[in-house]
């Protein structure tokens, strides 16, 4: 036994003693060195027509919420037209993060009818991950009575390897054991050895186990044959890689030959032009030459934000200007909804278009990695060059546009504070709203990476959909990392957490502040910052943080005066927003404690499904709000 096979061996012992190791059933332990985390990981996956909505590419990155063109990349395949065949393997890159000493990549999952943890675990993810494994992550749904459309969080397995080995692999691949699988075969088809399996595994498991295999090339071995149906190792296959070579040497060879000419043929031509074109440009006037550097500079802006989102270009469907243009009659005052946010009908159905800045690109690598059904979904953006829409002044310019689902009954501020929306608002649908908005938040904060801080959740961000469930809005100031220092200090009144505006230090904690607050508005109908500027938390802290219940009850809003309602479930959300609005940053529950305890207060509801409201369209149009 080699030296480097004795330590890898011990290492992988060291990692899987450290702490309290959770069952395999569970998931993967955390390796004891946490700084690796997060690192890259993979899954081989094997295709299930039964099990996807569509037998192609895009749906297998929409359940594992990659891009169509990364899984086709490492998969070895081409990213448009490639038909899939049924068990066909694909390697699915992850990001593996450690979390409560279980090694996953936290993969959103939309639930369908139907659907049991066990049945989503072990046929739509492949055995990559196991039902015992998502009950944990999970622990406020019933496994067995799945509520349609809920967003569960599926841990896919995986593992960082912190050991340096002499040759040092790519990453760790999940593989789940097929029964024709040994050892020996899986080491041959990722070029590796059955020692190193050994060392990583233990001894062979049983058939659909999982195991981690290292990965040294993209495309591995096993998956070369994906782009031919001749087997690998062929003299067929070999015959054809040289013909391939062959071919594309001379193809090169033409194309760099006229790519020559035409330089050339473009160079004889400008210098033809020349003189004329300079002595066109001694006649500019400066404010045409302003023009003319306003415009490269934007163009400049628009390569870098074309560059930074273009591996998803895939995801999301990119409109045209002139699309936006005639779903929001050239962007009519009447279309309007608040600020730059216009409603489009496309097809028949309604979005919410929203005009950005060229400063879009943070927004958007946010919005590409999130998927949660309490988050308001971007469906797609469109780049103008220039041109735009000149009605309203909403579209000239050019500009980014990015179009999001439209919520139809829109912001939760606007039902709060007009009495007639209020009275629709009973305590069971309020707290359902805070649950909606606790598990929103909850996703971005513990299962992306970097962790995103909203830094403006507010009820006007919070929209309402037809049967009044929550989804998040706006991140037009989240940023993705943890524990940063700003001194651009931005928010809105009545919401910004001490700590922020003291020393701009940027958590998750200051969104569970906001949240605090948030469930102030809901238990009193209250705005977060009175006439007077006085912020509502204050106020709560004077006269009912610490009361008896009927400082509660004579606190609370007068639209649930009429209203079957439980005091003792009010008292709850009271006191869990005292807890979310310590002055200690540190003593603030996480996001998934807010949304167990919000679970708890909202059993007595579980048996009555919400009834669908909805405004009338002209003010649904009023209230929807995603810009501020």
């Amino acid at each position: 036994m080699s030296f480097s096979f004795f330590l890898l061996s011990l290492g992988l012992l060291l990692q899987s003693v450290d702490g309290q190791t959770p069952p395999l059933s569970d998931g993967v332990p955390c390796a004891a060195n946490r700084s690796i985390y997060p690192c890259s990981a993979y899954a081989l996956y094997r295709a299930a027509a039964d099990q996807l909505p569509a037998f192609d590419l895009a749906s297998v990155g929409d359940l594992f919420g990659a891009s169509r063109l990364s899984v086709a990349r490492s998969s070895n395949l081409s990213a448009t037209g490639a038909a899939l065949r049924p068990d066909q393997p694909l390697l699915i890159p992850l990001t593996c993060s450690c979390n409560s000493n279980r090694s996953f990549a936290a993969i959103p999952y939309q639930i369908a009818a139907g659907d049991t943890f066990y049945q989503v675990s072990t046929f739509k993810f492949g055995n990559l991950t196991s039902y015992p494994a998502v009950e944990l992550e999970n622990p406020t749904l019933i496994p067995t009575n799945l509520p349609i459309g809920v967003t569960a969080v599926f841990p896919i397995f995986c593992r960082c390897l912190e050991l340096n080995m002499t040759r040092r692999p790519l990453g760790l691949v999940t593989y789940v054991l097929q029964p024709s699988d040994t050892y020996a075969s899986v080491a041959a088809s990722f070029a590796t050895d059955v020692r190193t399996l050994i060392a990583l595994n233990g001894p062979q498991n049983v058939t659909f186990s999982v195991i981690f295999v290292p990965l040294y090339q993209i495309p591995p071995p096993l998956l070369l044959s994906n782009s031919s149906p001749a087997r690998v190792g062929s003299p067929d296959v070999e015959n054809d890689r040289d013909g391939v070579i062959t071919g594309l040497a001379i193809g090169l060879g033409i194309t760099g030959f006229l790519l020559l000419l035409s330089v050339i043929s473009l160079w004889i031509s400008t210098s033809k032009d020349g003189k004329t074109s300079s002595n066109n440009n001694e006649l500019a006037s400066p404010r045409n030459n302003a023009g003319k550097k306003e415009f490269a500079v934007r163009s400049s802006e628009e390569d870098k934000l074309v560059g930074e989102i273009s591996e998803w270009l895939d995801k999301y469907k990119v409109y045209s200007i002139e699309e936006l243009k005639r779903s929001t009659c050239d962007f009519a005052p009447s279309c309007r909804v608040k600020g730059s946010v216009y409603k489009g009908i496309m097809h028949g159905e309604a979005f919410a278009i929203k005009k950005m800045k060229w400063n879009a690109m943070d927004e958007l690598k946010i919005l590409q990695k999130v998927n949660h059904s309490n988050l308001v979904k971007l469906e797609g953006f469109c780049i103008d060059y220039g041109g735009g829409g000149s009605g309203g002044g909403g579209g000239g310019g050019g500009g980014c546009y990015l179009v999001y689902e439209f919520v139809e009954n829109g912001s939760l501020d606007r039902w709060l504070h007009s009495p007639a929306l209020a009275r629709k608002l009973d305590w069971r649908a309020r707290v359902r709203i805070a649950l909606d908005l606790a598990n929103g938040l909850q996703y971005i904060h513990e299962h992306t990476w970097p962790r995103v801080v909203h830094k403006d959740v507010k009820t006007s961000n919070v929209l309402l959909d037809h049967r009044l469930r929550a989804k998040v809005a706006n991140f037009g100031l989240a940023r993705a990392g943890f524990n940063a220092v700003t001194t651009h200090i931005v928010g809105t009144q009545g919401y910004v957490a001490p700590e922020y505006l003291a020393d701009g230090l940027v958590t998750t904690k200051m969104d569970v502040f906001a949240y605090g607050v948030v469930l102030l508005e809901l238990v009193s109908g209250r705005e977060a910052a009175g006439a007077n500027g006085q912020a509502l938390w204050a106020e709560a802290e004077r006269t009912v943080f610490g009361r008896e219940k009927e400082a509660v009850a004579a606190w609370m809003d007068s639209a649930l005066a009429s209203t079957t309602c439980a005091l003792e479930s009010v008292v709850a959300v009271v006191e869990l927003a005292r807890e979310c609005l310590r002055k200690d940053p540190t003593r603030r529950p996480s996001m998934i404690e807010v949304a167990y305890t919000l679970s708890k207060a909202e059993e007595p509801f579980a048996d009555d499904s919400a009834e669908g409201l909805s405004v009338d369209d002209e003010s649904s149009s009023n209230l929807h709000k995603i810009g501020r």
